[in-house]
């Protein structure tokens, strides 16, 4: 299995980590959205030639509309952003803390197929700690939108420099794209690595004992 770095070209030139959203993006309650979309999804399968009278299509519009604002790309509004909760470290813990192996399950916002990996996560206190479950639901959140694997990445580890107060956070993510092994080149093999290191983790020494825990290759 082939990890690669990507490098920039003409489909990332996209600098922000802010994901790409008109004004007025929330005006619309999540009942109003599944509504339209359901008519836009009904059309767009209709133009395809699909009966939409048929027992197992029928409520298909409605399914996809639901799953879109509900759940894969409830990321897109902030009132589903998880809150934090942070405690005292006070048991002294100044080590690395890494959480790895977090479920990532995106969508390229190319092509709106899935983008599916792992996501790690290190920081080293500043005085206060997370509670575990908080790292996975903050990753999840950021993963439920449109994205590219590069953005993902500096938006995950922007929020958690911003939540825990330090610098000393790096993130690293390894990802499947279906629009690269599902079509175009159809390549089933590769996978995408990106990191943003940050803090304490840019010391080469501190940087390697992070690596070592996640156990990749490209160190």
């Amino acid at each position: 299995m082939a990890n690669n770095i990507e490098s920039a070209d003409e489909d990332h030139l996209n600098y922000s980590d802010k994901t790409p959203m008109r004004p007025g993006a929330h005006d619309l309650s999540d009942e109003q959205k599944i509504e339209k979309i359901q008519g836009n999804f009904a059309e767009i399968l209709d133009t395809l030639g699909l009966d939409l009278s048929d027992d197992s299509l029928k409520n298909t519009p409605h399914r996809v509309a639901k799953m879109y604002v509900e759940e894969i790309f409830s990321g897109l509004n902030p009132k589903n952003k998880p809150s934090i909760t942070l405690f005292d470290n006070k048991y002294k813990y100044n080590q690395m803390l890494v959480e790895k192996n977090i479920a990532v399950y995106s969508m390229c916002e190319h092509h709106l197929v899935p983008i599916i990996g792992k996501a790690h996560v290190g920081y080293i206190s500043n005085g206060q700690v997370i509670g575990l479950s908080k790292i996975n639901r903050m990753v999840r959140y950021f993963c439920q939108r449109p994205t590219v694997q590069e953005r993902l990445t500096k938006q995950i580890a922007n929020e958690f420099k911003k939540v825990l107060g330090t610098n000393d956070v790096a993130v690293v993510i390894e990802a499947h794209h279906m629009c690269v092994s599902s079509r175009g080149v159809r390549d089933v093999n590769s996978s995408t690595v990106t990191a943003d290191i940050n803090g304490s983790f840019t010391k080469e020494a501190t940087r390697l004992e992070f690596l070592n825990y996640l156990d990749v290759g490209w160190k």
